[in-house]
C-alpha cells in the first residue's frame, strides 16, 4: 500500500507503508518538531551555554539534536546502498559528511555517553544549520527514490529514529525541570481515564511478529512471524491510576520487602540512599490521608488527578504493586492480543508506555537490521514496554511496536496495567 500525499496520514501509523509524498511531509514534520523542541532548550539553557548535568538518562541537548541529523545523513545522504533497504551492508564505504566533524561528534556507536559532555560541538546555530542542510539533501534523494519498500526503508527508519529522539528530548526536559511553552505543556499531559472493569480475553493462537519483507516498514525486533498459544486471561482495561497506586502506598508498599523481588528491594534501597526518595520519580507528595499526588511536570508541581495514569514508575515498582494487588504484569503477547481484539470493549492505550512482564528477547529467526545497534545489544537486559505515551508521535504508536528499557528506568513516561493471576 502506497498512500498518496495526504497530510492526514503524516502523523498516522500508516506512515509505515507511506509512499514518497507522505514520507516527505512526515520528515519535514519531524524536523520541525525537533527544532521546536530545540527552541525550548535554547530559551531555558542558552544563557548557561547549554550546560546540563551529566546524567545517565539524558544527552547534552546539542549532542541529541546533532545526532538526529547525523543519523539521517549517515543512512541516507552518505549511504550508497540506501536503495537495498534491509539488505544494505552497514560496513560498505560511505560518502563524507557535509560537516567535517560529524562522525567525531555524533556517532553514538563510537562516542561513549560519558564523553558527550566534553565534545567541542557546534553552537546552536551550527547545529540548526546542519539539520536543515541534511534534511534538504534527504528530501532531494527521496524525490528520486523508487516506490518500493526496499528503496524507502531508510527514509522510514530515519523518520522513526527522529521521533524517538524527539520524545527523548521531552523526557530530558522533564528530568531537568525545564519549562515548556503552553501548547506543548498542554499536549504533554496524560488525559484522565474513565474507570472500566477488567476485560476477559478468550484463548487464541496468536501470530506474534511481522513478516520481515513487509509490506511496509518493520523494525528488526518485530520481524519473525511465529504462532503463540495464548490461554484465556483477564487484563485491566486501562493503566493503573494514581488512585489505585495510592492504596499501595497507604498499605506500606514501600516498606514491605515481601512485596518486592530481591533486585527490586535493592533498587529501592539505592534510590532512597542516593536520591533521598522512597516513591515514584518526580513525586513531591503522595498523601495517604488526602489521596493527593503532587508530581513535578516540567519544573512545575501539579496535583495529579486520581483517574490519571500513574506515571514515572520503574519496572520494580510496577512489579511490587502487582504483588501487593495479587495480580501480575501482562506478557507482551497478552498486551498485543488485547490491543488488537479488545479495543471495542474499552481497552485503552497510548497515554503512558506500559511495562510488561516480558524480557526483551529476539523473536525466532531474528536477523539484525543494518542499524545493528538498535536491538541486538539490549536483548536479555531490558524489559519490554508496549503502547506509547502522550509524548510519542501518533505514527510511532502501533500495537506491534516493542519499546525496551532497563527495569530501573523511571524517567520514561511509563506506567503499567495488570492481569489476574
Amino acid at each position: 500500500m502506497q498512500p498518496a500525499g495526504n497530510p492526514d496520514l503524516v502523523d498516522s501509523s500508516l506512515v509505515r507503508q507511506a509512499g514518497r509524498d507522505v514520507l516527505s511531509l512526515a520528515l519535514i514534520d519531524a524536523r520541525n518538531h525537533s527544532l521546536h523542541l530545540l527552541a525550548q532548550f535554547e530559551r531555558a539553557l542558552q544563557a548557561g551555554d547549554f550546560v546540563v548535568p551529566q546524567l545517565a538518562g539524558i544527552n547534552p541537548p546539542l549532542w541529541e539534536i546533532g545526532h538526529v541529523g547525523w543519523f539521517q545523513e549517515r543512512w541516507i545522504g552518505r549511504n550508497l546502498q540506501r536503495a537495498r533497504g534491509m539488505r544494505a551492508d552497514p560496513a560498505a564505504p560511505r560518502l563524507p559528511s557535509v560537516e567535517a566533524g560529524a562522525d567525531r561528534w555524533w556517532d553514538s556507536g563510537a562516542v561513549p555517553h560519558a564523553t558527550r559532555w566534553s565534545l567541542d560541538l557546534p553552537d546552536v546555530a551550527g547545529c540548526r544549520a546542519y539539520l536543515l542542510e541534511t534534511l534538504e539533501g534527504t528530501l532531494e534523494l527521496l524525490e528520486r527514490a523508487e516506490a518500493t519498500d526496499d528503496a524507502l526503508y531508510f527514509y522510514r527508519l530515519c523518520l522513526f529514529h527522529e521521533d524517538m529522539h524527539a520524545e527523548a528530548m521531552v523526557m530530558a526536559a522533564q528530568t531537568l525541570g525545564l519549562a515548556l511553552d503552553r501548547p506543548l505543556l498542554q499536549a504533554f499531559s496524560p488525559a484522565p481515564m474513565a474507570a472500566r472493569e477488567a476485560l476477559r480475553v478468550p484463548a487464541c493462537r496468536w501470530q506474534l511478529g511481522s513478516p520481515p519483507d513487509g509490506p511496509g516498514f518493520v523494525f528488526d525486533n518485530e520481524a519473525g512471524v511465529h504462532a503463540v498459544d495464548v490461554p484465556e486471561f483477564d487484563i485491566d482495561a486501562q493503566p493503573v491510576s494514581w488512585a489505585q497506586f495510592i492504596e499501595f502506598v497507604d498499605d506500606g508498599g514501600y516498606d514491605r520487602p515481601e512485596l518486592w523481588s530481591e533486585a527490586g528491594w535493592r533498587w529501592l534501597a539505592d534510590i532512597s540512599r542516593s536520591e533521598g526518595r522512597r516513591g515514584p520519580r518526580h513525586v513531591d507528595q503522595i498523601g495517604v490521608a488526602s489521596g493527593a499526588v503532587m508530581q513535578t511536570r516540567f519544573g512545575q508541581p501539579l496535583r495529579m488527578l486520581g483517574h490519571q495514569p500513574a506515571m514515572h514508575m520503574s519496572w520494580w515498582e510496577a512489579d511490587a504493586w502487582c504483588r501487593w494487588a495479587g495480580r501480575r504484569l501482562p506478557f507482551e503477547v497478552e498486551w498485543e492480543v488485547a490491543a488488537h481484539t479488545a479495543a471495542s470493549r474499552g481497552f485503552r492505550w497510548g497515554d503512558v508506555w506500559e511495562w510488561t512482564g516480558s524480557n526483551f528477547r529476539p523473536y525466532p529467526g531474528f536477523v539484525a537490521g543494518p542499524y545493528a545497534d538498535y536491538s541486538q545489544p539490549w536483548f536479555g537486559t531490558h524489559k519490554v514496554l508496549r503502547g506509547g505515551s502522550f509524548a510519542t508521535r501518533a505514527r510511532m504508536k502501533s500495537p506491534k511496536y516493542r519499546n525496551f528499557y532497563e527495569p530501573q528506568r523511571d524517567d520514561v513516561f511509563c506506567g503499567f496495567r495488570s492481569c489476574a493471576l
